[in-house]
């Protein structure tokens, strides 16, 4: 199963994704200039091999429910979003009003 709904953040909108599949949920939090998401986001592969790119993301481990990823400390960021001021180990709300 795949969900889409619209959050509000502080007033500001973003888009949340939940995706089931067996054993596991996909989680993020997005919008137009980058997101968040659980530990099953790569963020090597962003910095090295899409970097060309200029990904604004961070990952947060450990997360259940999009409340859990929006609370939990970001475990790692990607190089573009730490030129933006977000840092491992502040919260996925924190990273995500940083990338308005």
């Amino acid at each position: 199963m795949i969900k889409l709904e619209p959050m509000m953040i502080e007033g500001l909108p973003f888009q949340a994704v939940t995706v089931k599949l067996p054993k596991t949920t996909l989680l993020a939090v997005a919008n137009q200039s980058g997101y968040i998401m659980c530990g099953a986001l790569d963020v090597r592969l962003l910095n090295d091999q899409l970097a060309d790119r200029g990904i604004i993301a961070g990952k947060a481990v450990g997360v259940r429910t999009l409340e859990e990823l929006l609370n939990a400390p970001l475990a790692e960021v990607t190089a573009e979003a730490e030129k933006r001021g977000i840092q491992a180990g502040m919260t996925g709300r924190e990273a995500l009003l940083k990338m308005v």
